[in-house]
């Protein structure tokens, strides 16, 4: 089995961002103030939002400028909107941008997963990518026999994470970094652009007993051990690590 190379820049996505709320921003500068001016940096905005395959990120761009002016009318010198970057920045630093968004695990969307993946008590389960610990909160009610461990990149999601899940192990840290070997279990809900590095990651580092479970966002050209309806509108997506290793030679 070969590694996959990965070359996209991390800084693609930030740059791009930030480069559409500047030319929203000098539209603003160069024909306002008024209205027309506002619509016109608005539309601009979402003009540049639309070329972005990820809605999220869509909604990021075009939202942007409509939001800065928000806050600047709130009586805030020009240079007011870019509190809101800050703010973003602090909870998803620049190695936190290629990874998925802050969207919470439905506290019941793992409940099915014991029926198919029936783990042992004091199994090692992880949730790749916390965040704020809904996912450990949805993995408590599925295991709560289990060790449940979770790792989160950005520092402000993490201490909240910790402090809302004192009962898992919650680490601060990159968690393609991190090895997965001694999991039983481990838990993602990323995006799809994140899933052949997820796959090529578990095939290299789990046991084949181990299992791989995705919210949503299949493993690129896998078969699924099992796919499980969650009584929501997402859908997990369960994998043996032995299946993936068999499929991978």
């Amino acid at each position: 089995m070969s590694a996959v190379v990965y070359t996209a820049s991390p800084w693609r996505w930030p740059l791009m961002a930030l480069a559409s709320w500047a030319a929203c921003w000098a539209v603003w500068r160069g024909f306002g103030p008024g209205w027309p001016a506002a619509l016109a940096a608005s539309g601009l905005g979402l003009a540049l939002a639309m070329p972005h395959r990820q809605s999220w990120r869509r909604l990021m761009v075009a939202a942007g400028f409509p939001l800065a002016l928000v806050v600047t009318g709130a009586a805030l010198p020009a240079w007011g909107w870019l509190i809101a970057l800050a703010l973003l920045l602090l909870a998803y630093p620049r190695r936190g941008w290629t990874d998925a968004p802050l969207y919470p695990t439905p506290h019941e969307a793992l409940s099915r997963l014991p029926t198919a993946v029936p783990l042992h008590e004091g199994a090692r389960v992880l949730d790749a990518g916390c965040g704020l610990g809904d996912g450990l909160m949805a993995l408590r009610h599925a295991y709560p026999r289990a060790r449940l461990e979770g790792i989160e990149y950005s520092a402000v999601l993490w201490c909240l994470a910790r402090w809302r899940c004192r009962w898992a192990t919650v680490a601060r840290g990159d968690l393609w970094a991190q090895s997965w070997a001694e999991m039983d279990l481990v838990y993602l809900f990323q995006r799809p652009e994140s899933m052949p590095k997820a796959l090529d990651k578990a095939r290299h580092e789990m046991r084949p007993e181990s299992w791989l479970v995705s919210l949503d966002f299949p493993l690129p050209d896998q078969r699924p051990h099992v796919q499980l309806e969650t009584g929501t509108r997402h859908q997990l997506h369960v994998y043996r690590i032995r299946d993936l290793r068999t499929a991978g030679t």
